[in-house]
């Protein structure tokens, strides 16, 4: 069963009587073929109308749907021969953050992602995409090694944020994130990130200090989540949709900012309706962005990529 948003009430009714309608004529009942094609038509309109007029606040809730594809499906869809590297060669290995080498559209790269997991075993595993010190050390630790062997990185970043526990505080966060952050600004290769659900404040950052920056129409980008930033401001996280206004989060506000160099349109009704449509489309716009990059050295990519974020700071909009 599709889950639905609390916006999409009216979308899961009128689909719910489709779905009652299609059993009733598979299970030998009259022929209803002319009203399910009707309602089909009606759902389909409705939910342009409604992904037509989306809010901040509601963009936040798709860019976190369950159903949505995680950094471990776009692997598997769109890496061959993908040979998965583990551990920070320091403490231990963060199921929060996957990586490894594989090869894309036919070339060689590093692929780095925050993993949320998809049920409840899995989301625990990966602790819900938010990394420990020693995932963002495993994050460089791959920057570190595609740089020494030639290889273009390619990151997908799907996460609420650093893990904010005493642990990982006590084994150097800020540093591990600053440090990977660093790693992503000077490498000599090309890196191309995609924000593909939720990039949350420098857990985020750290696995996008990249060439091109790439964000799906529906996800999100932020210094903090919206109910974060109301519970600061206002002292009640129920003021989430108002601090979503706010934060300017979304893909369209971000790209008006140049924070993002390109938005990936999604499916009608977000990317879990059609995830293959989705890493289509991804690819292609991964691809584009990739080859003119393939053409400049290392010393070109490095002074670029820093200019490029000293930018957004002289631009006064970080």
């Amino acid at each position: 069963m599709r889950q639905f948003l609390d916006f999409e009430k009216p979308i899961a009714e009128l689909e719910g009587k489709i779905e009652e309608l299609r059993r009733t004529t598979d299970a030998g009942g009259i022929d209803v073929a002319e009203e399910v094609s009707k309602l089909r038509d009606k759902a389909h309109k409705l939910l342009q109308a409604t992904y037509a007029k989306l809010t901040p606040w509601q963009k936040a809730q798709i860019a976190r749907h369950p159903e949505r594809p995680h950094a471990s499906d776009y692997i598997k869809g769109l890496i061959e021969d993908f040979l998965p590297l583990a551990g920070d060669r320091a403490f231990a290995d963060d199921s929060a953050v996957t990586g490894g080498m594989g090869r894309f559209r036919g070339r060689a790269v590093m692929v780095i992602g925050t993993e949320r997991g998809h049920d409840t075993e899995s989301r625990v595993k990966h602790n819900f995409g938010m990394a420990r010190p020693e995932g963002y050390r495993k994050a460089r630790r791959l920057m570190e090694l595609a740089g020494r062997f030639g290889l273009p990185i390619l990151s997908f970043v799907d996460t609420a944020g650093a893990f904010p526990g005493i642990e990982a505080e006590a084994r150097g966060q800020a540093e591990a994130i600053a440090r990977a952050i660093e790693a992503g600004l000077d490498t000599p290769v090309p890196f191309v990130a995609t924000i593909i659900g939720e990039g949350g404040s420098g857990g985020a950052i750290a696995l996008a200090a990249a060439d091109r920056i790439l964000m799906l129409e529906h996800s999100i980008y932020s210094v903090i989540s919206p109910e974060g930033c109301a519970s600061i401001l206002w002292r009640d996280a129920a003021q989430a949709a108002t601090a979503a206004e706010a934060l300017r989060l979304t893909a369209e506000d971000l790209r008006k900012l140049a924070l993002v160099d390109a938005v990936v349109a999604e499916p009608l009704g977000g990317a879990h309706r059609d995830p293959a449509a989705m890493l289509a489309a991804v690819s292609r716009q991964i691809w584009d962005s990739l080859e003119p990059l393939l053409a400049l050295d290392g010393a070109t990519l490095r002074a670029r990529r820093r200019e490029k974020f000293l930018e957004m700071g002289r631009a006064g909009v970080v």
